[in-house]
């Protein structure tokens, strides 16, 4: 039996999805590609074990084939031995009579040749006997085969019919995959240009304290300490508001980006007033006047920013030098573009 041989040729996206989203949905993002590249890889494995039972069950079915036909070879000879000692026993039957015919005529004196071909009418009816048998053994046998061989077809038939399902299958995630993989290079090509837009927005800045760059997929805006506070305090120096206003014109221009803005201070304890307890404090309210001036200068939706601080927890320079503090007192806009999009793509999977 002939059988075609499918060869699948797998596209392994192996490019992580990065979320440009806040960090839940980046997560989600991240899980559920690696479910639906897990699972891809599933029936890749999948469909290599079932194409290597196809090719073990087309083997058993060549061997029993060829089985079959020594079987048939087998059948006719004892069909031709049959009738050959058919033939020969109607013969000695006939002889036999002859002879029964001549002992009636002569009293049957010659009793010792009489016995010989007797003897001899019966081995013949055992041989043939034994032929018959035989005989009805092979077609057993060979029934016995045709059913196996009927049932490895069966076999083979549906393995083949659970291959092209799986088959199509893996071609509608391949498409999945590639359109997810052509809006996250959408995403990449949109952050680098947000990131040059800002960069060039905000240029005359970059030698004090300003630094903008990407990372995790977003855009980080970290401006230090020295751009828009005075020590211990959280509202904006003259220097920073001008940064601020650049800024939200360009953030005000790109509605589908979202913001948030995010305070860091040094491991120093805080030793102000003014309500405020400590260095968690100082960074959570320096965010907070970053978005409310923000707000204030531009026709920016509310629900676009988010302030968070995390005081000194998340050091960029972990190092108790007055540079690395200095590092570490800075405050983070970091700009996500929204990807709805994407997620409509990543819940139709």
């Amino acid at each position: 039996m002939k059988r075609k041989t499918l060869f699948i040729s797998l596209i392994v996206i192996g490019t992580a999805i990065v979320s440009c989203v806040p960090q839940r949905k980046y997560l989600e993002v991240k899980d559920k590609q690696a479910k639906c590249e897990n699972n891809l890889d599933a029936c890749k494995n999948q469909l290599r074990k079932d194409t290597i039972k196809i090719k073990e069950l087309s083997a058993q079915v060549k061997l029993l084939t060829k089985e079959k036909d020594g079987l048939v070879r087998d059948t006719t000879v004892l069909n031709t031995s049959l009738r050959t000692l058919t033939k020969q026993y109607d013969k000695i039957n006939a002889l036999n009579n002859e002879l029964l015919k001549k002992q009636n005529l002569r009293n049957m004196q010659d009793t010792e040749e009489i016995r010989k071909l007797l003897a001899d009418l019966q081995k013949s009816k055992d041989e043939l006997q034994a032929k018959e048998d035989a005989l009805k053994e092979l077609e057993k046998r060979l029934n016995q085969k045709k059913k196996h061989l009927e049932a490895l077809k069966s076999e083979i038939d549906r393995k083949n019919a659970e291959l092209t399902k799986k088959d199509s299958i893996l071609t509608e995630k391949n498409q999945k995959l590639v359109e997810l993989q052509k809006i996250l290079n959408q995403k990449d090509s949109i952050v680098e240009a947000l990131r040059k837009t800002v960069a060039d927005a905000l240029l005359g800045f970059k030698n004090q304290g300003l630094d903008v760059k990407i990372k995790n997929g977003k855009v980080y805006v970290s401006l230090q300490e020295k751009l828009l506070f005075k020590s211990g305090r959280w509202d904006i120096d003259p220097r920073g508001k001008e940064a601020l206003k650049k800024l939200a014109k360009v953030l005000e221009e790109n509605p589908d980006i979202n913001i948030m803005v995010v305070g860091h201070t040094d491991d120093v304890p805080y030793k102000g007033s003014g309500g405020i307890e400590d260095n968690w404090d100082l960074s959570t309210k320096r965010a907070t006047s970053v978005v409310k001036y923000i707000l204030a200068n531009s026709n920016i939706d509310p629900k676009r920013l988010t302030a968070a601080g995390h005081g000194e927890f998340m050091p960029v320079d972990p190092a108790k030098t007055k540079e690395a503090r200095a590092k570490n007192r800075r405050t983070e806009i970091i700009l996500t573009p929204k990807l709805d999009e994407l997620f409509k793509i990543m819940g139709q999977n």
